[in-house]
């Protein structure tokens, strides 16, 4: 029986691009009881509106299923593989290189939940107790890398995992970071060269009234704003921090699949 549509679900095109991706088992698997395309619309469904697996809607697969399935997609790497070449394909439709030579660091600080409360730290700039998530995005805020601590860590002390992820998912072709002033000093400035990256600054300026748009680093908020669109990714309800990372890198396939296709049928 068919059910009404969700505006979370796949398209026909997005599940042309994603569909190889996911198959991690041929589709008439003896073992497989619901359609593979349902199950990824479930997980849509609890990426987007947010929810506890248990409130997953009836006619969607179970809970459970979806679950399960989501873990063995997280472990296999299939979204990072997915978030790798959508990156690629859509820098080479803007008129850019496959690979960035820049790129922006950033953090946000999501408030903790009971589940993710033994992880979390006090940030006492936001006055806020949770976990950092911090991102490295190209120029056009496509995800690079992915971070997440406590969110009492220091900014600075991130950058070495940062390059390094950023470097390796390039091919060493970054060669500069635009960072706030909490990346910066001697210590972050040597561990981004010793990956090839010259570490740069942008500074709010001194006499300024009201919203300020900072050069550079106005592309990484707007990713950040993009996934505050995700209401999974409200707060930090995840009790581990690889789940979270897990749910920004299936929040930023939902985006850019949906660019790709919308910018795939302008180019036809």
């Amino acid at each position: 029986m068919s059910r009404q549509p969700y505006p979370t679900d796949v398209s026909d095109e997005e599940w042309a691009f994603v569909a190889p991706y996911l198959t991690l088992m041929s589709e008439d698997a003896p073992q497989r009881e619901h359609s593979l395309r349902e199950v990824f619309n479930g997980l849509r469904y609890v990426t987007r509106a947010g929810g506890a697996w248990r409130l997953m809607p009836h006619d969607l697969p179970p809970w459970h299923t979806v679950y399960q399935q989501t873990q063995r997609w997280v472990k296999a790497g299939v979204f990072e593989a997915m978030v790798q070449d959508l990156r690629e394909i859509l820098r080479i439709l803007a008129g850019r290189n496959a690979q960035p030579s820049a790129v922006i660091l950033d953090s946000r600080t999501l408030q903790s939940t009971v589940e993710s409360g033994q992880r979390a730290g006090y940030d006492g700039g936001k006055r806020k107790k949770g976990s950092k998530v911090y991102i490295a995005v190209d120029t056009l805020g496509h995800l690079l890398a992915l971070h997440v601590t406590p969110a009492n860590e220091q900014d600075r002390a991130q950058i070495a995992e940062l390059v390094q992820q950023v470097q390796q998912r390039t091919g060493e072709s970054v060669e500069v970071a635009f960072v706030d002033q909490g990346y910066t000093g001697a210590q972050a400035a040597t561990e981004a060269e010793a990956e090839g990256i010259r570490l740069e600054g942008v500074k709010l300026p001194e006499a300024r009234k009201g919203f300020v748009l900072l050069p550079r680093r106005w592309v990484v908020e707007r990713s950040f704003g993009w996934m505050s669109r995700f209401r999974r990714l409200a707060r930090d309800y995840e009790r581990l921090a690889q789940t979270l990372i897990g749910f920004h890198l299936i929040a930023f396939v939902m985006l850019m699949v949906r660019q790709f296709v919308s910018i795939g049928f302008k180019s036809a």
